[in-house]
């Protein structure tokens, strides 16, 4: 089976880190793959983000900017790149909450996974095949109108406080692939709560 695995070069960071993503529906091993975490065992070092408050790949990708950033400049607040993303997205400076409310818990179902290549040992294939045998759900392509059927606005919006702005459409018609006025503020709102963040 083809893997989803989607490789992705970001823009003003160097192009030997690369960031490897997956998105995952109806996963049943949530627990095993939290308590792997918990363990710090190697093999799990991945961001493991509650898909449900991911609101587009924009965000997704700003979050990951903004840890590898400050793992590239030594600012990392937590113990290493991959949980400076999950803290990435919490609007707050506070980790463990971001770990409570974003990461992933014993429930999750939809998963998003976020891994950066910070040795050369790991590669596209190395990480396609991990995340192929440890977990157990359904791969599907990581991008907008995937994320639209996953993410639940209501949590997003209390999340990052933005109970003011008017809520997009919960779920994109295909037939409208352009974002709605509504879509673009609240992700505009998001990222800015991103970027500014504890600066």
């Amino acid at each position: 089976m083809e893997s989803k695995l989607e490789t992705i070069n970001l823009p003003h960071l160097p192009s030997s880190l690369p960031i490897h993503v997956a998105l995952f529906r109806d996963v049943k091993n949530s627990a095993f793959l939290r308590q792997q975490l918990l363990a710090g065992n190697a093999d799990f070092e991945y961001a493991m983000v509650d898909a449900s408050l991911v609101l587009s790949r924009a965000h997704a990708l700003a979050a990951v900017f903004r840890a590898m950033n400050d793992y590239l400049n030594n600012r990392l607040k937590s113990h290493n790149v991959h949980s400076e993303i999950v803290f990435s997205f919490n609007p707050t400076n506070n980790i463990a909450e971001s770990f409570r409310k974003l990461g992933i818990s014993d429930s999750t179902t939809d998963l998003l996974i976020i891994k950066v290549a910070v040795s050369p040992e790991i590669t596209r294939d190395s990480v396609a095949t991990h995340l192929e045998s440890g977990v157990e759900g359904t791969q599907v392509p990581f991008n907008d109108l995937t994320l639209s059927e996953i993410h639940d606005i209501n949590k997003i919006k209390k999340l990052y406080k933005l109970g003011a702005l008017p809520s997009p459409m919960s779920k994109s018609d295909p037939s409208q692939p352009l974002p709605s006025e509504a879509d673009k503020r609240l992700e505009n709102s998001i990222l800015g709560a991103i970027a500014l963040r504890g600066s």
